[in-house]
């Protein structure tokens, strides 16, 4: 947990936030308490406490953002509708969007118990044998089980349009990303040409996250094997779920990764490589994975644009965070991966 910052105490109405949740629910007793998460690319993310009771307020970065893009809605009524069925999703609790609380709308939701894994493993966990291993297939055993779900059974078929999901991803990713171009990085038309072109056919679709990684989970601090928790559920829709295993493997840093400005935690001895959490994903959920190669080269791709949107913002001075100076460097090397992937040489 960090420190509120300034901005936090200046731009975030948190008088008014007690007052709706001590209105909301009228039995909670005791002193309002609120600290921060630790900060990441995106959304913020708040500890709130009222006695016994906690709960995590999630809001949009401070600053513009692009259209569209950070849908607490959105995120709150998926998660009323997955929480019943993937209860490793927090149950939500109430969202508002009073501009005399904060200048976005926002959202409450149930705390998971459990470990983040970001940069770094809990002490608790070095001496737990086999731990760099137990994550790893924790990891493909929760995607496994998310894409198991059956939509259409579960009347969840209404959270997304299945039909051209990839193609759509791909046509915005790329729009997105030359939106927010700030430099020419050599050999991005090429791969873009390619993702156009050899878009494959998707035979089956399922409920999709579509940010699923390593820091948007949570692990038990007893367990390690065991998830508690899974996070960041905006893009969440129903569509292609080898979109989200290239974004998983593609967020998976293996050791002799150049630097991107993601999590590294992975490239420690002990993680199984991309290429084996392909492996265990193909052997669990039985899916035909002959054309990966193009999950993964869009997915290095769609990271890059991700970053590419942030870089943007802090060129321009709509963020102020040190951490985003070198993001360029992050993209260029995201897109050497994209280019190696497309010319099958990422597992040689």
């Amino acid at each position: 947990m960090a420190e509120l910052t300034k901005r936090d105490k200046e731009e975030i109405n948190w008088n008014g936030v007690e007052t709706l949740l001590k209105n909301r629910y009228p039995h909670l007793k005791g002193d309002f308490e609120v600290s921060k998460f630790s900060a990441g690319y995106s959304n913020l993310t708040y500890k709130i406490k009222v006695g016994s009771f906690e709960a995590v307020l999630r809001r949009p970065p401070f600053g513009p953002i692009p259209p569209k893009a950070h849908d607490m809605k959105r995120e709150f009524n998926l998660l009323k509708n997955i929480n019943p069925v993937f209860p490793l999703a927090p149950k939500p609790y109430l969202y508002s969007e009073d501009t005399e609380l904060m200048d976005k709308h926002f959202y409450l939701m149930e705390v998971k118990e459990g470990f983040v894994i970001d940069h770094s493993l809990p002490e608790s966990y070095e001496n737990i044998h086999g731990i760099r291993e137990k994550i790893s297939e924790a990891v493909i055993d929760s995607l496994v089980s998310l894409h198991s779900i059956d939509s259409k059974r579960n009347k969840l078929m209404d959270l997304g349009k299945p039909e051209g999901f990839l193609e759509r991803q791909v046509k915005g990713w790329i729009k997105r990303y030359n939106n927010a171009k700030t430099h020419e990085i050599e050999g991005v038309a090429e791969i873009e040409e390619w993702l156009l072109e050899n878009i494959p056919s998707s035979s089956e679709s399922t409920i999709v996250h579509n940010d699923f990684k390593l820091n948007n989970m949570m692990f038990s601090l007893s367990n390690p094997g065991e998830v508690t928790g899974v996070f960041d559920w905006e893009l969440c829709t129903i569509g292609d779920p080898l979109t989200d295993l290239g974004s998983t493997l593609a967020y998976w840093t293996e050791p002799g990764d150049e630097e991107t400005g993601l999590a590294a935690v992975t490239d420690q001895p002990g993680f199984l490589s991309r290429k084996r959490m392909l492996e265990l994903y193909a052997e669990k959920s039985q899916r035909d994975l002959s054309d990966i190669d193009y999950y993964l080269v869009f997915s290095f791709y769609k990271i890059a644009g991700i970053l590419q949107q942030i870089y943007y913002r802090w060129e321009n001075g709509n963020i102020e965070d040190d951490r985003f100076a070198d993001l360029n460097i992050g993209i260029a090397n995201l897109m050497k991966k994209a280019d190696s992937a497309r010319r099958n040489q990422l597992f040689v």
